[in-house]
């Protein structure tokens, strides 16, 4: 069964056995976390809408090159939930392992939307289907609200 969050202005399901903390800073913008028991977490930004999305991009890989040597970035686009969903996956190395992230952005009418989804790749082949998941419900959730 999962679980919900319904805080900020935004309601999503997520895996019952996986942690959530919420981040509020003065720039106007709320994050949640949330993180599996091992090494996968998923970070959702919301933006004011009209933020542009191409700085979110470049500051999320500016801190990814920050902490890890050669990255391989590879833009790209998808539809989910009837929504564009514009960013870049990337892999990278860490102790060893590799690793992917996503990083995704979705322009909406109440909110701008960066996502952030990173796992060691053992373990991301078996969350990406949760991260996308946790996305979709974000979004037909917000549709509910829009109407």
């Amino acid at each position: 069964m999962p679980a919900t969050f319904d805080n900020l202005g935004i309601r999503f399901e997520y895996p019952e056995n996986w942690s959530v903390e919420i981040q509020e800073d003065l720039s106007a913008t709320s994050q949640v976390v949330v993180s599996s028991p091992h090494t996968a977490f998923w970070q959702l930004s919301i933006h004011p809408p009209g933020t542009e999305l191409e700085p979110l991009f470049d500051e999320a890989l500016a801190a990814l090159r920050s902490v890890y040597q050669d990255l391989d970035v590879e833009p790209t686009n998808e539809i989910l939930e009837g929504n564009l969903i514009e960013g870049y996956t990337v892999n990278f190395f860490s102790l060893d392992l590799t690793s992917t992230c996503w990083i995704r952005g979705i322009e909406s009418p109440e909110y701008n939307f960066l996502v952030i989804s990173q796992a060691e790749d053992r373990e991301f082949e078996q969350v990406h289907l949760v991260f996308e998941a946790m996305l979709a419900s974000v979004l037909r959730n917000q549709q509910k609200i829009e109407q």
